[in-house]
């Protein structure tokens, strides 16, 4: 019997599992582009969220009717397998609060998260996940709704560790565009797209601070968007260096050319998958206990990493056997 039993529940006792969550998140504004992005993810899988985005997607003066459109997306049919978010306005915005208080009373059930632009300290950020719980409880909802939090001001980053030790927290997100600008003219423009993002030292040291952050407080570092929409080798080349050389989990796509080249280059290597199922298949057989595999030993201490591993190669896609399929994502 207890070979069956399954790794979220022996590995992580007293301790928090690190969030699995897919490679992308896509950003769609209008409802044009909010349709075509979930009838691509229920062609391709869950292997990317949809983010439908209250802050820049609403035209000014349109903010009612932007969020009601949000709410019935998120809600709809067409959200097959409930990993459709949204961007609110940020906390000095007149209309966060009743962004919030709409999407999760009218979609709260499907909501995947919100995302908490520009916040400028963790206390902002206290501030509008207490009027989260608030229309929760409004809303009679029972879950509790993961926040992610977009660090584009320096008074964020200041903070990055306290944010992403908050409760709800599950991401926490590199706004680069915000964050240059930030800079009055300090930074060059093209320290928003590739090479100088990944080569002049501010952006360098702002995008070690998230990442360590975010792995330190065990949640998922969320890497800025590229700018590049046709180009498949330079996109692929963004997020090769964001996965690769920066430790970020996951990568924010604004046009669907990005979102396939994103998940193949944040994918694990397909020789750790084989070991992964090798490894935690007989582990799950040895009840848990010590195991050797090609004469190494192991025990819950890598079973840990290769299950958040093989926790990642599902959710980025990667062709799993059947019985692995039923033993760990039925």
């Amino acid at each position: 019997m207890n070979a069956v039993v399954h790794p979220r529940e022996v590995l992580y006792q007293g301790e928090k599992p690190f969030p699995i969550l897919p490679a992308v998140d896509h950003y769609a504004g209008s409802e044009k582009l909010m349709r075509k992005a979930l009838a691509l993810q229920a062609e391709l899988g869950p292997i990317f969220d949809v983010t439908c985005d209250c802050e820049d997607g609403a035209a000014a003066g349109n903010e009612v009717d932007h969020r009601r459109l949000c709410a019935a997306v998120i809600a709809g049919d067409d959200n097959l397998f409930g990993r459709v978010g949204v961007r609110i306005h940020d906390v000095t915005h007149a209309h966060w609060k009743a962004d919030m208080e709409v999407i999760v009373g009218e979609a709260g059930d499907r909501l995947a998260f919100i995302t908490l632009p520009k916040a400028r300290s963790a206390d902002d950020v206290k501030v509008q996940t207490d009027w989260l719980r608030s229309c929760e409880t409004l809303a009679g909802l029972r879950r509790k709704i993961p926040v992610h939090v977009l660090i584009e001001s320096h008074g964020a980053l200041r903070q990055v560790w306290d944010i992403a030790s908050l409760d709800r927290v599950e991401s926490i997100d590199l706004g680069l565009m915000d964050f240059v600008s930030a800079h009055h003219g300090a930074l060059p423009g093209n320290a928003m797209k590739s090479p100088t993002q990944f080569e002049h030292p501010i952006i360098v040291r702002t995008k070690c601070e998230i990442a360590a952050a975010a792995h330190g407080c065990g949640v998922v570092p969320t890497h800025n968007v590229t700018t590049e929409i046709r180009d498949i080798d330079f996109i692929r080349n963004d997020a090769r260096q964001a996965r690769r050389q920066f430790g970020f989990m996951r990568m924010w796509s604004i046009h669907p050319n990005q979102i396939l080249p994103i998940v193949e280059e944040m994918r694990p290597d397909f020789s750790e998958v084989e070991d992964a199922i090798a490894i935690l298949c007989g582990a799950q057989d040895a009840s848990w206990g010590p195991t050797r595999h090609h004469d190494t030993l192991h025990d819950r201490a890598s079973y840990r990493y290769y299950w958040e591993l093989l926790a990642r190669a599902h959710a980025t896609g990667v062709p799993l056997p059947d019985d692995v399929r039923s033993r760990f994502f039925a």
